[in-house]
């Protein structure tokens, strides 16, 4: 039987964090999966317990990498309506608190065996390899594609010295993600430029709400009304989430929206700082605490406002339109996607945000057609990403044994080549403890401990970077 083609997808967070890493890649390998055409592995990070207390929610903590996976699954099932046959497999990974994100601990490419290395899909590219020591991911893998997945540019510009910071993070990416990635797809314009990239966004709504969308079509066809609430907003609370436009926009514009009521919704660590914002407005604007957005108590909203600009395609945003609802979103390249859908109504600055939103407000929304509700489907967002991977292009030539070598024995027979000496150097650099703390790495990051290798069934790292596999 010929051996089927495998896909591995890597990605920087996992369930139970309700994170666009964790939810989008897990839908990814689901739908790749789906059809039994490949093997599909997603490839996704496992804390200590002491970093997953700072990172998943509700006090959710897993004792073994088998608890966590059986979570995923559960939570994949209650929301796709077929089974996917995909595996998953876990690397070890630590939380940066000052990052808030999670980071690869050790050489994550080894988690895929040598004869199964065809394809790797690296879900935010950059992350994933800013402090990678190992193997040389265009080496091991015959395609590397990287999905650009955050606008981190953005969120830099906004920190203490962001201009300096991102001039050279913008550099430092475009470094990475050339020297490691062979194809690359940004989501969206909002994203950092890169050299011969393609920008589609090959993500989909997760299928709860296109259900509650076709419920919502069936009571406007019936003659019912079927929204009764008016305004909302719903994302992690932080500033820069969007929340800081939102106020500012409300604020300034008081006397023209006089009479609107704005629900909030979001759990985050300025949650205080926007409680005390919105009490000070004249507007009713009330502040809860997050919820799923599939949940019950958002369905009968007929508003989603969405000012936010650090997103590169928002998932509420592309949620609320599968919902049936009318999304008042600034006109900025993140949107680009939701432009072709009637119900997304996009504003250029204060004045066109409050006619946008008025007249949302007086209106029902447009009905869904079928060839949109397919147009925000994970179905179509993997057409999409089938489409420009050009996957079938690759050669279906077994694995090269000679590739499996060591990183270090490859660059010194290419080093004539630039993108190789550059591979090299990064190599090298980010093996010593001194130079990947100057590039920012989490202190002890190179290998994994001993308790995330026992965790994980990893070989248990030895001086000079040798190591012993553990046995039962």
């Amino acid at each position: 039987m010929e051996r089927k083609q495998h896909i591995a997808i890597f990605t920087t967070a996992s369930l139970p964090w309700m994170t666009g890493t964790a939810v989008n890649p897990l839908f990814r390998a689901a739908y790749l999966a789906k059809d039994g055409e490949r093997k599909i592995t997603l490839v996704i990070p496992w804390l200590s317990l002491k970093d997953q207390k700072l990172v998943y929610p509700t006090n959710t903590t897993f004792s073994s990498p088998s608890q966590q996976e059986s979570y995923i699954r559960q939570w994949l099932e209650e929301r796709i309506a077929f089974v996917s046959d995909f595996h998953i497999r876990f690397y070890p990974g630590k939380f940066a608190v000052d990052k808030r994100s999670i980071l690869p601990v050790g050489d994550i490419s080894e988690i895929i065996p040598d004869d199964e290395a065809d394809i790797a899909v690296l879900e935010e590219p950059e992350h994933l390899t800013w402090f990678h020591h190992g193997k040389r991911w265009k080496t091991k893998f015959r395609l590397v594609i990287g999905i650009i997945h955050t606008n981190y540019l953005e969120y830099v510009k906004r920190e203490k010295n962001g201009r300096f910071q991102a001039f050279l993070l913008k550099y430092i990416n475009s470094w990475v993600v050339s020297i490691y990635c062979h194809k690359v797809i940004r989501l969206s314009g909002a994203t950092q430029d890169y050299p011969n990239s393609i920008i589609c966004n090959v993500h989909g709504v997760n299928p709860k709400f296109l259900e509650i969308g076709k419920k919502k079509y069936e009571q406007q066809h019936s003659g019912n009304q079927a929204f009764t609430k008016g305004a909302y907003y719903i994302g992690k609370m932080i500033w820069g989430k969007g929340y800081a436009e939102l106020l500012k926009l409300l604020g300034d514009h008081q006397k023209e929206l006089a009479g609107l009521e704005v629900d909030l919704y979001g759990s985050g660590e300025d949650s205080d700082q926007v409680k005390e914002a919105a009490e000070k407005l004249k507007l009713i604007v009330r502040v809860h605490p997050g919820r799923d957005h599939a949940d019950s108590l958002f369905h009968d909203y007929k508003v989603f406002l969405n000012p936010s600009t650090t997103d590169v395609v928002c998932t509420t945003t592309a949620e609320a339109l599968a919902m049936g609802k009318i999304v008042v979103c600034a006109n900025h390249p993140s949107n680009d996607f939701f432009k072709q859908f009637p119900n997304c109504r996009i504003y250029d600055d204060g004045k066109g945000f409050v006619e946008a939103t008025l007249k949302a407000l007086n209106e029902e929304p447009a009905p869904l057609t079928e060839a949109q509700r397919h147009e925000l489907s994970w179905e179509a967002a993997t057409e999409r990403f089938l489409s420009v991977s050009e996957l079938k292009q690759v050669s279906d030539k077994k694995f090269d044994k000679s590739s499996s070598k060591t990183f270090a024995s490859t660059s010194l027979n290419l080093r004539q080549n630039l993108e190789d000496t550059s591979a090299y150097f990064h190599h090298v650099a980010l093996g010593f403890e001194t130079t990947r703390r100057v590039f920012g790495a989490i202190p002890g990051s190179l290998y994994p401990d001993e308790e995330q290798c026992k965790e994980l069934g990893l070989a248990t790292p030895m001086g000079g970077g040798r190591s012993i596999k553990i046995t039962d």
